[in-house]
C-alpha cells in the first residue's frame, strides 16, 4: 500500500463513554473479540462497512463521536440474532441498544432532563410533574376536595372534571410543543454529524428517501428479516398502527369539539368511539406480545434494562387506564372512574412530555438514520 492510499486516524479513547456504555446496558461489551460472527449473521448490514462489527469495536475504544453519530446504530434492529450467535456472549444487540439510548441522550436537549429519563431514581420526579399539574387544575375548579362532577345529565364527564380548551389542551399542546422542538434541535445535530461520516452524494432526494423509509416503516419488512425474535414484527405492527388509530382518534374527537361543537362523552357506536375502542385493545395486546417476546428471548437476545422495561411500562399503564376509565364511566362509579382517568392523563403526558429522551424517540431517530442511509447509499 502506498503512502497516499494509507489512511491513518488517531485514536484517543473516552474511558467514560466505556464506562457509560457498560452501565447503560452493553454490560458484556468487553468480551468481544472482533471474530465478525455478528455481522455475518446480521440479516439488515450492508456489504460496505457492515456493522455491528465496527460499532463494537467503536465502543470498546471510547471512540464516542465516531459511534454515536453513525447511523448504523440505528440500522440495526435489535434481532438480536448477533446477541444470540455471538460465541463469547458480547451480546451486540445489547451495546447497540445502549448506544442508542446514549446516542439519544447526547441529541436531546436539554440534556439534563435525557439523564433524567433514563435514571430510575428520577421517576417519581418525572411522575411528579403532570400530577401536580393535574392537581392544581382540580384544585382551582373546586373539584379537588369538592363535588364529583357531572354533566347536565347527571352522567359522569372526563370533560367536565378537566375541560378541554381550558385545561387539558393547554398543557398537552404545550407538552407538544416542548418535545416537537427538542426533536427538531436534535435532528439537526445529529443529521450534521451523520453527514460528517458519509458525506451525501450530489443532487441527493431525501422527498424521495423519505417516501421510501416511510413504506419500509410501514411494511415492517426489516423486522421480518430476524430470526431469533422474528415474532416482533406482529407486536410491533399491532403497536405502531394502534398509536395511528390513536392519533387519527384524538383529531378526530378536536373535530367535534371545536368545529361541530359537540362534547364527549360520546355514544360507543360513535364511529370516531369504535376506532378509539378498536386501537386501544390492540396497543394492549401489541405491548402485551412485545413483553411476551422479551421474556420468551431473553436468555438468547438479552432482558434489556430500566430503558426498555419503562417504555413497555407506561404503554402497558396507558392502554389498561384507558380502557379501565371508559369502563368505570359506563358503569357509573364515579370516584373510581375520576381516578383512573386521573392516572391515565399524568402518563399520557409522561409518554409525549419526555418522548425525545425515552425510547419513544426511537420512532423519529431511527426514521431519520433510514432516510440519511437512502441518500448515502448505505441500503
Amino acid at each position: 500500500m502506498s503512502e497516499q492510499q494509507r489512511t491513518e486516524e488517531i485514536v484517543k479513547p473516552d474511558l467514560e463513554f466505556v464506562k457509560d456504555v457498560i452501565a447503560s446496558g452493553g454490560g458484556d461489551l468487553k468480551k468481544c473479540y472482533q471474530c465478525s460472527t455478528c455481522t455475518v449473521v446480521c440479516g439488515m448490514t450492508p456489504d460496505d462497512k457492515p456493522f455491528p462489527r465496527k460499532e463494537m469495536l467503536y465502543a470498546q475504544w471510547g471512540m464516542k463521536e465516531k459511534l454515536i453519530s453513525n447511523p448504523d446504530i440505528w440500522l440495526c434492529h435489535q434481532c438480536s440474532d448477533c446477541t444470540a450467535y455471538c460465541p463469547r456472549g458480547a451480546k451486540p444487540g445489547e451495546v447497540l441498544g445502549a448506544v442508542r439510548k446514549m446516542a439519544i441522550q447526547h441529541y436531546s436537549p436539554p440534556s439534563f432532563l435525557a439523564k433524567m429519563v433514563n435514571d430510575p431514581k428520577y421517576l417519581l420526579v418525572l411522575l411528579a410533574i403532570p400530577t401536580i399539574i393535574f392537581l392544581f387544575l382540580l384544585h382551582i375548579q373546586g373539584y379537588l376536595f369538592g363535588e364529583i362532577p357531572r354533566n347536565e345529565f347527571g352522567k359522569i364527564s372526563f370533560s367536565k372534571m378537566l375541560y378541554p380548551t381550558f385545561y387539558i389542551d393547554p398543557v398537552f399542546i404545550s407538552a407538544a410543543l416542548f418535545a416537537v422542538v427538542s426533536f427538531v434541535m436534535g435532528i439537526k445535530k445529529y443529521w450534521a454529524d451523520m453527514a460528517k461520516n458519509y458525506p451525501l452524494p450530489p443532487g441527493s432526494d431525501t422527498t424521495t428517501s423519505l417516501v421510501e423509509t416511510i413504506k419500509e416503516i410501514i411494511s415492517h419488512n426489516n423486522f421480518k428479516k430476524c430470526n431469533v425474535t422474528k415474532e416482533r414484527s406482529t407486536a410491533h405492527m399491532l403497536v405502531f398502527f394502534s398509536f395511528i388509530g390513536l392519533g387519527i382518534t384524538t383529531t378526530w374527537a378536536v373535530f367535534y369539539l371545536y368545529i361541530l361543537g359537540r362534547p364527549s362523552p360520546y355514544p360507543l357506536y360513535d364511529p370516531m368511539k369504535i376506532v378509539g375502542n378498536i386501537s386501544a385493545i390492540g396497543l394492549l395486546i401489541g405491548i402485551t406480545l412485545v413483553t411476551n417476546n422479551r421474556l420468551k428471548n431473553a436468555l438468547k437476545a438479552g432482558k434489556g434494562g430500566y430503558y426498555d422495561w419503562l417504555f413497555i411500562v407506561v404503554i402497558y399503564v396507558i392502554a389498561v387506564t384507558g380502557i379501565l376509565a371508559q369502563l368505570t364511566r359506563l358503569a357509573d362509579i364515579a370516584p373510581l372512574a375520576y381516578t383512573i382517568y386521573f392516572i391515565h392523563l399524568v402518563f399520557v403526558f409522561f409518554l409525549f412530555a419526555y418522548a425525545p429522551f425515552s425510547k419513544m424517540a426511537h420512532m423519529v431517530y431511527r426514521t431519520t438514520a433510514m432516510v440519511f442511509a437512502r441518500q448515502a447509499k448505505r441500503q
